[in-house]
Parts: C-alpha cells; sequence; structure tokens
C-alpha cells in the first residue's frame, strides 16, 4: 500500500489552503456487464471547484486508479504521467478560484473497497455497490480526501438501462437512454458532505418502496421517501416492512429529541453482497450487509441486532453526516454517539425494550477486551495517518465510547444531554468539529465542569475495576460498604464513577432479588457508600447495578459463593447479565478457572430467559473451552459442554430462539461418534426432534460440523451448494471445503488466500474462517512459521481490507504454546520499522495468545 497513505499534518495543511464549492462526477458503468477483461475498468470524470487562500501555491488530488486519460487545471491541459504517481495528482501555481478537471480509468474492485463488483452465482446478474469509509471515494472519483473539506455533489451515473441506480440525492428526472441498452441518470446536487460519505448503488436490485411524514412545531409537513434495496435472489427472504418500521420509529424519535428535521431528503436502506461491515452512514444511501436479509429461521437477538444497526445508522445523519469530525482524532464523535443513540433510541422507541441488556452483556465485552490490549487507546486518539485510522473504528471508538455516554448521561442528566446535542447540531450543521466545541454545549447546558470529567473519560485510556467490601456487625447489618476502584500499572487512572449499588437475598421462594439499592460517585481508590449502612447482610452485592457506568465489576467472597451457587436464581435480566459480563472478565483474566466458568454456563445457561445473553454465552463458553482450558483437560471439558448442550436443546420450548441457539452451539461442540450420527441424521431427515425446523442455514451449521470433523467430504458439500446454489450458499461452501482435517486441505486454502488474489472479500474470509479449525491444531502448526513470513509482504501487495483480514485471521493463535509467542515477539523484535497498523495487529493477536497461556495456567492449576 505505498503512497495511499495520507497524514494529519498533510490534510491541515490541505485544510488551511483550500475550500472546496462543489464536485460533478459522472461515472460510465456500462463496462460492468457482459465479457470483457478480468481486471474491469470504468470511466470516472471528475470536476471539482475550489478555492485556494494563497495564490500560487501547490497542492494535490487524491485518486486511486490503474490510468488517468486527461487533467485540466484552470483550462490547462497536464500531461498525467508527469503530474499523477498512481495515488496523487500534484496541482501547482494554483489560483484563487480553481477548476479541476480529471478524466480516469478507475478499478472495480473485489475487496469492498471503492466500488465494488459482484456477479450472483444463481442468476449472472451483476451488482455494484460503493463504500469509502474511511478514504476509499479516491478509488471512484478524484478528490480532497479528508473529511474537513466537505461539498456540495452532483452526480450522473451511465449504466444498462433495466438498472435500478441510486446516489445520495434524489433522482433528477428520468433516465436520458445514451445507447438502446443504457442510459444515464442524474441525481440532485447534494448539501455540503465529506467525500467518505458519498454514495453510489447501481444494479438489477428488488426495491420496495414507502414514505414517513411528519408536521414540524413550524406547521410545515417534513416528506422523507423511504427506499428498501435487496439482490433480486433475496427478493423472497426480504421483510421490508420490518425495516420500514423500524425506520419509521427512529425518524420519529430523532425528530422528538433533536429538534433539527432530517435534512437529506430521501432515506433509502441498500441490504449489498460482500460487504465489509455492518453498515455505512452514506445520507440519503444507507448501505447494509446482506445478512440482515434473514434467508432461515434466527432469533429475536438478530432482529434486535438489525433494528441496532438501524437506527445507529440513522443516528449518523446527525452525527457524523450533519455534524462531521475534522479529522479522524474524534472519530468518537460520530462513531460513540451513533452506538449510543442506536442502543437508546431501541429502547425507547422499538418492540426491544431491553436493549441495554444487549449493550450490558455483548458491546461491552467488546470494549473490555479492546481497552486490556497494549494497542488501547484514548476514546479521542491521536491518529497520525489514515492507515491508523482505519484500525481505529474498533471497540475503544465505539462500545467504551457509547458506554462513556451512558455514563455521561448519568452524570450530566438527559435533558442537558439532549438539549447540548441540539445546540451542537444548530451551531455546527454541514461544518466540522473537535472535542472542544462538544464540551462547550455541555457545560452550558449541564452547568458541570466537562473539561475535567473528559479529561478521565475520554482523553485516558484503560478499565477501571471496581470491588466491594463490607463489613458487618453481630446482628449482621452492614457496618460500613466501601467501593475499591483499581487501575492497571500501564493506565493508573481512578475515574469518577457513578453508580448503583445493589443488595441482593434470597426470599422465601428460593429466588435472589434486589431488597436495597444506593446510587453513589465513586472517586478514587476507595469510596464509602454510607446510605446502605445498617441494612441487613445481602448474599450478593452488585457493584454498577443497572449499568451506569464503565468498569469491570468484581465480586467480594461471600457473592462470589452466591452466584456458583445460585446465579440462575437471580431473577432481574440485567442483573444477571452483568454478573455473567463480570464473570467472564474473572475467567478472560485468569482469577477464576475456565472450567470453573463453563461449569456455570452448563448449570445455569439453560434457564436464561434472554435469548442474545444466551448466545454471548455460548459464544464465551466456547472461547473459554479453545483458548482458555488447559489443554490436558479441554477435550473433556468439551464432551461435558456438548452433552449439556444437547440436553438443553431437547429440553428447550419447540420452535423457539432458545432452541435454535442450543442447536447451532451444540453443533460447534458436537465431536464425539454419537454427536456427529445425530447431526448427520437431522440433515438426511432421519433424526428428528420436536419443533425443530432444520431450514438451509441451519444445514450449512450442521454440515461445516460434519465437514471439520472429516464426515463430510467434497462430494457431500457439492451435493449441498445443488440444493442452495446461491452466493451465501457459495460462501459456506468454500468455508466447509476448507474446514476439512487435510493436510491437502490446508495447502489449497493457504495458497488460495496467501498466495492468490483471485477470491473476492467474503471468499477469503470464509476460507480463512474454514482453515482455522480448533480440533485441527496439528494440521495447522506448520504454518505457524510461514505466516511471519508473509505478513509485511501481504501488507505491502494488497488492499488494507483484505490484508487486515489476512494478518488478523491466518494468526496462529491455536499454536497455543510459549514457542508461537516467541516467533511473536521476534517478529515485532525483527520488524520495528514495519507499518504502524501492521504491527499493532500482531500485537494485539500475540497478547490474546499470551492472555490465553496465563488462564491455561490458571485453569490447569485448579485440577
Amino acid at each position: 500500500m505505498p503512497g495511499e497513505n495520507l497524514t494529519r499534518e498533510e490534510a491541515r495543511e490541505r485544510a488551511r489552503l483550500l475550500a472546496v464549492d462543489a464536485y460533478e462526477v459522472a461515472l460510465d458503468l456500462r463496462s460492468a456487464v457482459g465479457a470483457g477483461q478480468e481486471h474491469r475498468t470504468f470511466r470516472s470524470v471528475t470536476t471539482v471547484r475550489f478555492r485556494c487562500a494563497e495564490p500560487g501555491a501547490a497542492t494535490f488530488a487524491d485518486l486511486l486508479a490503474p490510468a488517468v486519460t486527461a487533467v485540466t487545471l484552470n483550462g490547462r491541459t497536464l500531461d498525467p504521467a508527469s503530474v499523477f504517481d498512481g495515488s496523487r495528482i500534484a496541482l501547482t501555481d494554483l489560483a484563487a478560484e480553481n477548476v479541476l478537471v480529471v478524466d480516469a480509468q478507475c478499478a472495480y474492485s473485489r475487496t469492498g473497497e471503492g466500488l465494488h463488483r459482484f456477479e450472483d452465482p444463481e442468476d449472472g446478474e451483476v451488482y455494484l455497490y460503493t463504500q469509502y469509509e474511511p478514504a476509499d471515494a479516491r478509488r471512484v472519483f478524484a478528490n480532497f480526501e479528508q473529511p474537513d473539506l466537505k461539498a456540495p455533489f452532483a452526480l450522473s451515473v451511465t449504466a444498462p438501462a433495466g438498472w435500478t441506480v441510486l446516489g445520495n440525492g434524489a433522482q433528477a428526472g428520468e433516465p436520458e437512454p445514451v445507447a438502446p441498452s443504457a442510459a444515464t441518470w442524474r441525481f440532485a446536487e447534494t448539501l455540503p458532505i465529506s467525500t467518505y460519505i458519498t454514495a453510489v448503488v447501481a444494479g438489477p436490485y428488488h426495491v420496495v418502496r414507502d414514505h414517513y411524514s411528519r408536521t414540524l412545531p413550524d406547521g410545515t409537513v417534513l416528506e422523507i421517501p423511504l427506499g428498501a434495496l435487496c439482490r433480486k435472489g433475496l427478493a423472497r427472504h426480504f421483510d421490508a416492512d420490518d425495516v420500514f418500521t423500524v425506520t419509521k420509529q427512529g425518524l420519529d424519535f430523532f425528530h422528538d429529541n433533536f429538534d433539527y428535521p432530517y435534512p437529506f431528503g430521501k432515506y433509502d436502506q441498500a441490504f449489498v453482497p460482500e460487504y465489509n461491515l455492518g453498515a455505512m452512514e452514506n445520507p440519503g444511501l444507507v448501505t447494509f450487509r446482506e445478512e440482515f436479509v434473514f434467508r432461515g429461521k434466527v432469533t429475536q437477538t438478530s432482529y434486535e441486532g438489525r433494528a441496532n444497526v438501524i437506527l445507529h445508522e440513522m443516528a449518523h445523519m446527525w452525527f457524523g453526516d450533519l455534524v462531521t469530525m475534522e479529522w479522524w482524532d474524534d472519530l468518537w464523535l460520530k462513531e460513540s454517539f451513533a452506538d449510543f443513540m442506536g442502543t437508546f433510541s431501541m429502547v425507547e422507541a422499538t418492540r426491544f425494550e431491553n436493549g441495554w441488556i444487549t449493550f450490558a452483556n455483548r458491546r461491552k465485552a467488546w470494549a473490555y477486551r479492546a481497552d486490556q490490549l497494549p494497542s488501547t487507546h484514548p476514546v479521542t486518539a491521536d491518529i497520525h495517518d489514515l492507515e491508523e485510522a482505519k484500525l481505529n473504528f474498533d471497540g475503544i471508538t465505539y462500545a467504551k465510547g457509547a458506554s462513556v455516554l451512558k455514563q455521561l448521561v448519568a452524570y450530566a442528566g438527559r435533558d442537558a444531554f439532549l438539549e447540548g446535542a441540539r445546540r451542537y447540531f444548530k451551531r455546527h450543521a454541514f461544518g466540522n468539529t473537535r472535542l472542544t466545541d462538544l464540551l462547550e454545549v455541555l457545560e452550558e447546558t449541564s452547568g458541570r465542569d466537562m473539561g475535567a470529567w473528559a479529561r478521565s473519560w475520554l482523553q485516558t485510556a484503560g478499565v477501571n475495576s471496581l470491588t466491594p467490601l463490607a463489613t458487618y456487625d453481630a446482628a449482621d447489618r452492614i457496618t460500613e460498604l466501601a467501593i475499591l476502584q483499581e487501575a492497571s500499572p500501564e493506565h493508573p487512572e481512578l475515574r469518577p464513577h457513578r453508580v448503583a449499588v445493589g443488595l441482593y437475598r434470597r426470599d422465601a421462594g428460593g429466588a435472589l432479588v434486589r431488597y436495597a439499592r444506593t446510587e453513589a460517585d465513586v472517586a478514587g481508590p476507595r469510596t464509602v457508600v454510607a446510605e446502605l449502612a445498617g441494612a441487613e447482610r445481602p448474599e450478593l452485592i452488585l457493584v454498577n447495578d443497572e449499568d451506569l457506568t464503565y468498569c469491570k465489576v468484581r465480586f467480594d467472597e461471600g457473592s462470589l459463593a452466591t452466584l456458583r451457587a445460585h446465579l440462575g436464581d437471580l431473577t432481574d435480566p440485567l442483573a444477571r447479565a452483568l454478573c455473567w459480563s463480570a464473570l467472564w472478565n474473572l475467567t478472560r483474566d485468569g482469577l477464576m478457572p475456565a472450567r470453573d466458568f463453563l461449569s456455570l454456563v452448563e448449570r445455569f445457561a439453560g434457564a436464561e430467559s434472554e435469548v442474545g445473553v444466551l448466545q454471548m454465552l455460548q459464544a464465551w463458553a466456547r472461547t473459554a473451552l479453545v483458548h482458555y482450558a488447559a489443554p490436558a483437560w479441554r477435550e473433556e471439558g468439551g464432551r461435558v459442554l456438548a452433552s449439556g448442550a444437547l440436553r438443553e436443546l431437547r429440553l428447550a420450548e419447540p420452535g423457539s430462539g432458545h432452541q435454535l441457539a442450543w442447536a447451532r452451539f451444540f453443533a460447534q461442540l458436537a465431536a464425539s461418534p454419537s454427536d456427529l450420527q445425530l447431526l448427520r441424521g437431522l440433515l438426511e431427515g432421519t433424526a428428528k426432534i420436536d419443533g425443530l425446523e432444520v431450514d438451509q442455514e441451519l444445514r450449512w451449521a450442521f454440515l461445516a460440523a460434519l465437514a471439520a470433523q472429516g464426515a463430510a467430504d467434497e462430494a457431500v458439500i457439492g451435493a449441498e451448494l445443488a440444493r442452495d446454489n446461491t452466493a451465501s450458499g457459495e460462501r459456506h461452501r468454500v468455508r466447509c471445503l476448507a474446514s476439512r482435517p487435510s493436510a491437502e486441505v490446508k495447502e489449497e486454502a493457504w495458497q488460495t488466500v496467501v498466495a492468490s488474489d483471485k477470491l473476492s472479500n467474503a471468499l477469503a474470509e470464509a476460507t480463512i474462517a474454514g482453515f482455522d479449525q480448533s480440533g485441527q491444531r496439528e494440521l495447522l502448526a506448520p504454518y505457524a512459521e510461514r505466516y511471519f513470513a508473509v505478513i509485511e509482504g501481504i501488507w505491502r501487495e494488497r488492499s488494507i481490507e483484505y490484508a487486515m483480514a489476512v494478518v488478523r485471521g491466518l494468526f496462529p493463535g491455536l499454536q497455543d504454546d510459549s514457542r508461537t509467542l516467541g516467533a511473536a515477539d521476534a517478529w515485532l523484535a525483527e520488524h520495528a520499522d514495519a507499518p504502524a497498523a501492521l504491527r499493532r495487529l500482531v500485537l494485539e493477536a500475540r497478547d490474546d495468545l499470551a492472555r490465553a497461556l496465563r488462564a491455561q495456567e490458571r485453569d490447569a492449576a485448579s485440577d
């Protein structure tokens, strides 16, 4: 990726010089269809009108393209060979007012970056969409690729006449025929937006239309046309009505609370194939991964997750699109807010009223992991260049930032927080901001010192641990309850926390219920909670009850003993989820043996009422078994866990989401001949579990388990593809083929991903997922050394998205011994000059391995 990076200093200098007035972008996408060269290109003609504060100065425009046909600056024809180096167009002798015209041949992508081209194996149809964040618009048109050089965009697209073509703006008039089989679509000019949120979707998409209207406080009526799109092959599965329901509920919520009408006209939502992200907030044209169109039965957690993403992207229309961070240092100004507002709006406006439970259990787990890696960083990060920006779309920026905002709402008050948002939008509409701009309005509305809060919560890294310490009198009443706060030596900041503390005990019926609660401000290493003095002795003290702050919860010995015996008796679902999360953190930190955590899952997970919590527990249990259990006990632990999963599968309510979750979990664990026989019988119809519908997606899950155990060969996998000859089926097939326990299979998979660039991003990821099987450690051992030999070349030669997938996915973490740890350390020592982003990925994987080894030692010591 040489020459493709952009530093913060370069961006600041360019922003000092330039102000962009308008873009006109014309794309000709007819080359996407029909016979053609292996590496297809399309024509892109861009006209940029911009001003320069220092006439005579020099700067550059950004473009990643195989070829540039012509460059004109202020009527002067420039030699493309002289001014274009493959990533930048040199611009010299600028005038006060400038017009740049670039005619280029740009490349379709197969990695989900820029303009992605997908050919559907089911019907041969071609689908296109763009994905730019943080800096891939330059793969499609020439521009100044940084978020603070906003401008209006006018787009035109020439494409096959039968297609659906969409941009950020509304379609202007009917498509104009330009040939018997082609037409040109023109779109209304947008309001000023950043380059990375411009978008194009084109192809024979299935489209459903709807409409939203709202009477504004001034009496005018806001009209928003709605659209929902997917591939034709997914149309029979597309529940657009539910997408529109959540969309309208979200628009109501944000208009009720933000007091700034949605400014971008229409609101289309396209579900697109081979998407690298969950979704992207392009104004007027949001793009989502098509896996949100469910091909089979899923649990309510999946519907909740989709609703959360829909609302997350909608929040971006204000936090990110209307008001945009100046540089990627303040990425949290959009992502943290969208992550928080996604759950906030979902709980208050939709049927998913328990969304904060999922947030506490799932999103925060992502944040806690990221915040304990050596690459952790403050929520407001120090981003030197685009490669660093790419890696900062992480658990800190999203989930920790959202957790911090949840703490801020408790600290400043809901009304002050929302009023601050309203002032922020009105003061900075269509502009760019920094941290100080937000703190300014929050200080106005809350009356609190936001600077001190920001220094503790936004400008320092690391997670604090809070532990209760109680003393009792002879009558078994609390004489003092203190909360001890700890921080790691690397990140010693002790933060102010607003927490709820709950006291729990069993009632006459055996239920573990809360009988006392108070809120307290925790600060420093020790805080006394005076309000609970005199309360009767609890069986469980839960610090951070109701999940008001961001911290790791610890337990006193009595509380931990209660959970070991009575976790399933805890009746409040949020409290139970918080306890599970705390127990998982104990396991990750090597303070609780992995087998103890697995025992708790085996005993109590079957009674878990929240299916989202259950699915998270199952994921944690599998991680504990694969990475944290002592190797000598791992096989026995797997048998116990599989037996428990099968028991709960048979006991679950027929047809329920819980039953489906247990079926999938059992398939992941199945290894014994009887387990595999059952899976085969469920596939063939010779076995049955009452209420369990083995639809196509579940068939692939069962087949993947059989393939990984060597119980399904290429012919069986091919026969399954014949049943499901779709893009989704092809991804499943590729994963199953790579998962077979054969040295030849592993070598073929390795060569396909590492030595070739023929696979698309989605098929490469499927191959990597199949290659890396936990039960095949010996087969994978030879690739540990090869991994460290190839990753620098992969980083240099492939796109960053593809390289990230390879470096993360093929790290030999299953070779969990000191030799692998030593190899990682040696690579880091010998490659001190490697790109910082590559070193970060290796360092993170190395840290995960070191954590696993510590947990294994703890588990072995409990034997």
